[in-house]
């Protein structure tokens, strides 16, 4: 589902912001130590032992949970996997766990506000805890320990282990440093400390200068495609800046024209280029892989702004045409995404030549093209129905009637929290169908597309009041009816509510009796 999605948004979720939890205390006379225990081979950490852990193991990765969090259910078996892993290797890394809904001291002292949130403290050092910056599976977690357990760049010592370093992989990465201990060398470090599935390694040997014919502090990428080696000087004055090496490092790691492909999906989503120009074919049709030729040589000018991808519509691809409205038999076909916001182009006829792709895409980075947006047909019985269903075709004239109030979800199928207010949407539409001027509806944000609104999570409420302004408003307040009939009553507001006295406990303990809030994300994000 993720790669199907993968063009109508890369970050499909992530982390699950904390919202207000109602935690239940410890049971009378159960006592903490600082005794160190594990749950599948990973530590469980609380105020009492944090200290003692971070005391006996040199690198601690800490994962700060919570119990109801759909996205911490998910990685528990592969962090518990990577902490087999790095025990297996007699790694120095450790894995631990707080649940941060309990132990508040802890969350408080990391400024821990969603969830998970991974923290890596060194050499029992708790006031300058890394955050983690790998992939959430076992295989990222165990390659970004290992490199923060040794050197993040190997020592280059002469021409040979220089030439069986470069072949070593498809991609690596050498900085010609003529001073270790330079600012530029320290960046260069601090970026291969981050970028783990990339190899690195140094040199300051005037003969491995001489060698490959540099004179200063060089950055050097080789690589086994392409054009096989690419410099980048090392400005004296401005040295390396750690953002903009590791931009360099996304984009150059990518060949100019990448398949995509379950293994190349990561990179290709991962290099944050701000447009794809996507190329749809049919690998297995005669003449059709031709095209890939004047699409490469157009791919040369844009390297860094646009990445240029081929799309196999009968292959690993055929899941992402619906997003682009596309079929199997529309190939061989282009079209170009703008990342942002999912705007899609399309040239007036396919021209698959160098010059025509060159022109077409230089003329959407110019702003001079507009973007086609898909829409479903409407159902024959639409407007008929309790709930208006909006297509992109109908969205402008309902949304904006000038007589109505509109009230829109904007959903995807797929989408569990939608899912779970769809009976309480209905139920608002009955409750309305006979209101002269409010209008309950919903629109499939996966199949239609609208010029001036992007939908970046699932659901989203807009509120489009009666009048010329064309005026939108965003509800983000409980989705259950009669919170939904008052923001409507009100004319698009909620009513100020007078402040809750809490009670008093009814017990002699202090405590008050209630369950844990079961649910936390209420979106789910694109």
């Amino acid at each position: 589902l993720v790669l199907s999605l993968a063009w109508l948004g890369p970050a499909l979720g992530g982390e699950e912001e904390d919202e207000e939890v109602v935690v239940e205390e410890e049971e009378e006379g159960e006592v903490l130590s600082d005794e160190l225990r594990e749950e599948d081979g990973v530590l469980v950490l609380h105020e009492h032992n944090f200290a003692r852990a971070l005391s006996e193991h040199q690198l601690l990765l800490v994962e700060f949970y919570a119990p109801w969090c759909g996205h911490c259910q998910r990685l528990a078996p592969a962090f518990a996997q990577a902490a087999a892993t790095l025990r297996d290797e007699s790694s120095p890394g450790r894995l631990g766990k707080v649940d941060a809904t309990a132990q508040t001291a802890l969350a408080n002292e990391f400024g821990i506000t969603s969830y998970p949130t991974l923290k890596l403290f060194r050499d029992g050092n708790r006031t300058h805890p890394l955050a983690y910056t790998g992939r959430m599976d076992a295989k990222g977690i165990v390659s970004w320990m290992q490199r923060r357990a040794g050197p993040s760049a190997t020592l280059l010592q002469d021409p040979d282990t220089a030439t069986t370093f470069i072949g070593s992989q498809d991609f690596v990465v050498v900085g010609f440093f003529k001073d270790l201990e330079s600012k530029a060398a320290q960046v260069f470090y601090e970026v291969a400390g981050d970028v783990v599935d990339v190899p690195f390694a140094v040199a300051e040997a005037a003969e491995l200068f001489e060698a490959y014919g540099l004179s200063a502090d060089t950055v050097c990428l080789f690589k086994k495609f392409d054009e096989g080696r690419t410099d980048f000087p090392v400005d004296p004055e401005q040295g390396l800046d750690v953002a903009e090496l590791t931009q360099l490092l996304r984009v150059h790691r990518l060949e100019l024209v990448m398949e995509f492909a379950n293994e190349t999906s990561d990179h290709i989503f991962g290099a944050k280029i701000p447009h794809h120009m996507l190329l749809f074919l049919n690998k297995s049709a005669p003449g059709q892989l031709e095209l890939r030729d004047d699409f490469r040589v157009a791919a040369g000018t844009f390297r860094g702004k646009v990445l240029f991808v081929m799309v196999d519509v009968a292959g690993y691809g055929a899941n992402v045409l619906p997003f682009f409205g596309l079929t199997p038999a529309d190939a061989p076909t282009l079209r170009l995404i703008k990342m942002e916001n999912n705007r899609k182009y399309q040239m007036d006829q396919d021209s698959f030549s160098e010059v025509a792709i060159r022109t077409f895409v230089q003329a959407v980075l110019d702003g001079k093209v507009k973007p086609r947006l898909l829409s479903a047909e409407p159902p024959e019985d639409w407007d008929s129905r309790p709930v208006k269903v909006l297509v992109g075709k109908t969205f402008e004239q309902v949304a904006y009637d000038e007589t109505k109030n509109v009230f829109v979800k904007f959903y995807a199928p797929w989408c569990s929290h939608c899912q779970a207010m769809a009976a309480a949407w209905e139920e608002l539409g009955e409750r309305y169908k006979d209101h002269e001027d409010i209008v309950i509806a919903e629109l499939d944000a996966t199949a239609n597309e609208l010029e001036n609104i992007t939908i970046h999570g699932f659901p989203t409420l807009h509120y489009f009041p009666a009048g010329p302004d064309r005026k939108m408003v965003e509800y983000k307040s409980a989705r259950d009816v009669e919170t939904f009939s008052k923001f409507l009553e009100n004319g698009g507001t909620l009513p100020e509510e007078p402040p809750v006295v809490p009670k008093p406990p009814e017990n002699s303990t202090g405590r008050e009796e209630s369950s844990p809030l079961g649910t936390a994300e209420s979106r789910d994000e694109l």
